[in-house]
């Protein structure tokens, strides 16, 4: 293991304590969206600790070890344009928006982190001029085939300023499932704070830390994720921006999501929802996520799920029923290496994204195929490893299980469909 890949943190990135907990180890893992190419199976794959700390002085949940994130994102195997969940949320996302904002063609939309530019097209559908972040060189190229000006880089003050030198200020700025990615918040922040137009807001939204701990999400916690957000630390780094929170919202995405509405503490165009924010601050209180001691329980609860999962799915293989996996996700990953399920298991993966089709799983070498190849082989059971997306799955395979077929959803229990 090469250490100059990654590094141990000491203090807390939001409020700079030692005061850290650890309290979850899943092992010396491989990126989750490190696909390896058939040619390269018998090489050996780099692997980082995945250790997840506690602050119990600002209660931020963070990962220990980070990563270096161009191993993670200089080229990236995700698309949303994959999935139709996600694609109907953004749409719903937006359209908020310009509703709330009056947006037209004189205004201008910003995503950090995007992508293939499925959520900017939202906006440029309606006529709205839009520019694009993201430092993947291979999906800033799909952006710009989909007609997406696109910038490839990390975003920072200094990105922030070569923007402004070509672009105006932003009305809105979006950062979907991309702050927790950040290892620098406030240099983030202030990016945005420099971009962001005197009367314009910045929508960021990732998955919620209550919803993981209570829904057992223990497969959203990976090497790209290096911050899981309760409100209550954003409301302490916000002390010292220039920017505040003026609303929240949590909604059903992968799994249970927070919604976060900033504007400039200059702006009195928006008033800051106090009983929305008190109301979630009493319910994270109340539920525990201030204490460590809920983070120790939650630590057994994943490690009682992986011994019940794959005991339960050994039974399967014993009584001779094939199973195959359903979306190589990166949280798929994270659950298949802490759980050591391979091919011994799981005959292979299928996948919608035709980037992944044709590589194997990191770490467990599982290979991956089309969707087409469920009715190709007809397995007994499918395994759901994107649970986020089940029921988009489950209604796109009524075949499979009009054929007698089952499904397996493992978070956030073992559970036979």
């Amino acid at each position: 293991m090469k250490k100059k890949l990654f590094k141990k943190i000491l203090t807390c990135r939001i409020c700079a304590s030692s005061n850290l907990y650890d309290f979850l180890f899943l092992g010396d893992l491989p990126i989750p969206n490190g696909f390896v190419k058939k040619v390269d199976l018998n090489k050996e794959e780099e692997r980082y600790p995945l250790v997840v700390t506690f602050c119990q002085d600002c209660n931020l949940v963070q990962l220990r070890y980070i990563v270096d994130p161009k191993i993670m994102f200089d080229n990236y195997l995700y698309i949303p344009s994959s999935s139709r969940t996600r694609i109907e949320h953004f749409k719903q996302m937006v359209q908020e928006v310009v509703d709330t904002m009056n947006l037209d063609e004189s205004s201008f939309a910003v995503d950090i982190g995007s992508n293939d530019g499925s959520l900017l097209n939202c906006f440029k559908n309606l006529g709205i001029p839009v520019l694009g972040v993201d430092p993947a060189k291979n999906l800033v190229k799909v952006a710009e085939l989909n007609g997406i000006e696109t910038v490839c880089g990390y975003y920072d003050s200094v990105l922030a300023k070569k923007i402004l030198e070509k672009h105006t200020n932003a009305s809105v700025i979006f950062a979907t499932n991309v702050v927790a990615h950040i290892g620098n918040l406030y240099n983030f922040f202030k990016a945005v704070d420099i971009l962001l137009d005197k009367k314009g807001i910045f929508v960021c939204q990732f998955p919620y830390i209550l919803d993981l701990i209570e829904q057992n999400q223990f497969d959203t916690i990976y090497h790209e994720h290096l911050s899981y957000f309760g409100l209550k630390p954003l409301l302490e780094m916000a002390k010292k921006l220039q920017i505040e929170i003026y609303d929240v919202k949590r909604n059903d995405l992968d799994g249970g999501s927070l919604r976060v509405y900033w504007k400039k503490k200059l702006n009195h165009s928006f008033r800051i929802q106090k009983d929305t924010i008190e109301r979630l601050l009493k319910l994270e209180q109340e539920k525990g996520l201030y204490d460590k001691q809920t983070y120790d329980t939650f630590a057994k609860r994943i490690e009682n799920l992986k011994q019940k999962t794959k005991k339960k799915l050994l039974e399967l293989k014993k009584i001779k029923k094939t199973i195959v996996g359903y979306g190589a996700a990166a949280k798929g990953n994270i659950l298949l290496n802490y759980f050591r399920i391979n091919t011994k298991i799981l005959d292979y993966i299928v996948d919608s994204t035709p980037y992944k089709q044709g590589l194997y799983t990191p770490g467990t070498h599982i290979p991956i195929y089309d969707e087409s190849r469920i009715y190709q082989t007809h397995p007994d059971y499918i395994l759901i490893l994107a649970w986020n997306f089940k029921d988009e799955i489950m209604s796109k395979n009524k075949r499979f299980r009009d054929e007698g077929g089952k499904f397996i959803v493992p978070v956030p229990q073992f559970h036979i469909m």
